[in-house]
Order: C-alpha cells, then structure tokens, then sequence
C-alpha cells in the first residue's frame, strides 16, 4: 500500500465534497464562493475605483518601491520586450520603452489581451505607458521599474474603460485603479517581491506553548509534539503537531505584526494567513480573518496562562521583515502563537472549510501512530519534508482555484500560482 496514493485519494474526494458544499452555499441567499453553472458576470470598475482597495505599494497589494531602473543600471535585464501582436504599443518617444515591463507584467498583459479580444472582437488592447525612463511620473511610480501600465482599448471608447479594468483585475494585476477618464492603470509585484512569495506563516523565531509546561521555537516543532490549541468553541486544548503545510529555512519574508493591549503580546504572521478576532455573533465568540483585514480596534485571543483565552484590544499594525517561515498544522487547526490564537490556514477566508479540506492529513496522522499502520507501510512519517509548501495544500490550491472564484481567494495566498 502506498501512502502517498492513499493520502492523494482521499484529498481528492475530501476536497471535492469540502467545494461542493461551497457551491451548493453558493446557490442559497446572500454571497457564496461557489462555482457558478452560468459564466461568472463581470462587473465593470466605477471611475476612480482601485481593486485591490488599499495603497498600491502597500503588502496587499503591489508592494513597496525597489528603486528606479534606467538602462545603466544592473536590474535593467529584469525587464523584458513585448512584442505580442495583440496588443498596440503607443511608444510616443519611439524607443520602444512602452514595450519593456517586468516578466509578471508581461505575463498578465499577455492574459489581458486574450480577454480583450474575447470581450469585444475586433477590438485590441492599447498600451499607452509602461516602463518610463523619462521622469514623467510622480516620485516613486512603479513605472520607473517596469511594473506598471496605462491601458486603453484601441478603439478608445471610454464607455469599455469600466469593464477594461474588471478583465485586468481577472488577468491577475495585483492592483488595477480607474484611475482617469483616459486610460487604466495597472501594476504588479516585484518579480523578487518578498510579498509575492507570500502565503500562510510564522517567522521560524515565533512560540508556541508544549503540553510539558515549556515553549519551543515554530522552526524547532517535530513528530510527537503536544501545542496549545484551542477547540471550535474556544476551549483551551493541547493538539498534536501533524506538518509543517509551509516551511522555508532561510527565506526572509514580510510579517504583520499585531501589537495588542498586553504588555508584549505581539504576534508576527503573513498577510494572508488566518486569525482569530472577536465576533460575538458567533457561537464560538470569534471569527477567522485575514491578518491584513485585521484593524486597530479589533480584538484577538491571547492565553491568559491559567487555562483560557481572553480578548486583547489590536493597538498596532505594522510590516517587518523577518527570517524563516513556517506553517505548522496541528490536529485542532488551530495554534497558539507568541500568546495569541490564530487559525493553521491561509489563502481563504474559511476556517471550517479548510479544517474538513485537510481531514485526509489528519486521518493519516492517526493511523500513522497505530501499530498495525506502521506494520502495513513502515515508513509513513508524513513530518518528513522538504522545504517548501506541502504537496497537500499545494494540490488543494489548485483544485480550489479550478472551482472557486478567484476572489475568493486572499491575493497573497495565491501569488505565487498565478
């Protein structure tokens, strides 16, 4: 018997029913993330409407400048030519400048265009503006870095501007902005964007809590392990340690950190990863939400040390950088971290969908610990991984983005698959 097999059957079939469940949400009252039977309908961008809806160089979003590139500079082979003859280039200096853009801002323009044509044939996608080495933009636009663009249609018919910006936003632009009667402006990541590897993790130096009265660095968990948990009505527990859904030794990430009203209870994660705030509609008490959705005001879940959470007020929220990342899941899908709760998934806004999603991971966890298991495959240590993002999530991703819709998903969360 082959473990792995076994494992991909079952996360075959726990993922479909765990997405079917969403669909059939989906055909009820109110907003679902189904997959809908009919072509999802488009709605265009209101003028002066930015998606995502923050600061372009902020982490959800495009991320920070990285400085400008003239054709002196080293970086100036980051950019690349377009030369796709399903998009216009103005090139009004007649350098082919318009022409030179990041390979991800290649890479979506190109998806653009396709979208373009299908939504109005005939009609081509128009680029007016893309890497400027001019200094005719604002001090640092992403156009100094080839990672931005202004786009019309060809046939410049302002009336299509709206609906030019919904199909950048599905090409996979991390920010799209109306920004003017005249043309769309879109821009990406940096190709070595700290945020565009960004998923669901702890830095390697954050704590957690063991069953033995003592803590241990994220980056130190192993097989056999105890964490402190929490259960689905908020009951402090102490959970096996299953895998590490993410591990990355070296890699130096951007965290979120969320100061909160305890003296030195800060907890440090990505921007797409889950955590819980307080939510009195709930049975529980609390909600899961995304790390960059939490705001000052809100509060989160921190272990009082006695056997029991209690609410902290969020005072703070900020970016620092940090190194190593980690995703460890536990048999509970929750972890106490640095003194606060927070959820073991990321990506999308669902707790309860993700805990049923990696029900296989669980259940082969606890037959590895039965000794008639260990008889029948002698080596199932499913702790034992490379570094890098777990098959398992990696394969619930992609499924998870063949049937939902991508606004599901956090845009950090699935960066780097797109």
């Amino acid at each position: 018997m082959d473990l792995t097999l076994l494992l991909r059957k079952l996360a075959l079939v726990s993922s479909v029913c765990v997405l079917l469940a969403g669909c059939a949400r989906a055909c009820g009252p109110g907003r679902g993330y189904g997959k809908r039977r009919h072509p999802k309908r488009l709605t265009p961008l209101a003028y002066k409407q930015f998606i995502p809806n923050v600061a372009e160089k902020t982490l959800g979003a495009s991320g920070k400048y990285e400085g400008k590139i003239t054709r002196n500079s080293e970086r100036f082979k980051e950019l690349t030519p377009n030369y796709n003859p399903d998009i216009i280039f103005k090139d009004e200096e007649n350098t082919n400048a318009d022409r030179l853009m990041t390979q991800r801002c290649k890479d979506k323009l190109n998806s653009l265009a396709i979208s373009v044509m299908n939504q109005w044939p005939g009609v081509k996608l128009r680029v007016t503006e893309a890497w400027d080495e001019d200094g005719n933009h604002f001090e640092e636009s992403l156009h100094y870095e080839g990672r931005a663009v202004d786009i019309t249609t060809s046939d410049r018919d302002k009336s299509k501007y709206g609906m030019l910006s919904r199909l950048a936003v599905e090409a996979g632009f991390d920010w799209v902005y109306y920004e003017s009667k005249a043309h769309i402006h879109c821009s990406v990541k940096a190709e070595n964007s700290v945020a565009a590897k960004s998923g669901g993790c702890f830095p390697g130096s954050a704590l957690v809590y063991l069953s033995d009265g003592s803590t241990k660095h994220v980056e130190d968990l192993k097989e056999g392990d105890r964490v402190l948990a929490a259960d689905e009505l908020g009951n402090i527990v102490y959970s096996d340690f299953i895998a590490f859904l993410d591990r990355d030794v070296n890699m130096h990430r951007t965290f979120l950190v969320l100061e909160t009203s305890e003296r030195n209870v800060t907890l440090r994660l990505t921007a797409a990863h889950l955590v819980f705030v307080r939510d009195d509609s709930a049975a529980s008490g609390m909600a899961a939400k995304f790390a960059s959705g939490v705001k000052p005001g809100q509060e989160v879940f921190v272990w009082e040390g006695r056997g029991r959470l209690r609410s902290a007020r969020v005072e703070r929220v900020y970016a620092v950088e940090d190194r190593g990342s980690y995703a460890p899941l536990t048999a509970h899908g929750t972890i106490v971290v640095d003194g606060v709760l927070a959820s073991c998934y990321a990506a999308v806004e669902e707790h309860r969908w993700a805990h049923w999603a990696f029900a296989p991971l669980r259940l082969s966890h606890t037959l590895t610990a039965t000794s008639w298991w260990r008889w029948i495959v002698p080596d199932s240590n499913v702790t034992s991984q490379q570094d890098g993002i777990h098959w398992y999530p990696k394969m619930l991703l992609h499924v998870g983005m063949w049937l939902l819709d991508r606004d599901a998903f956090h845009p950090l969360g699935i960066s780097g698959s797109s």
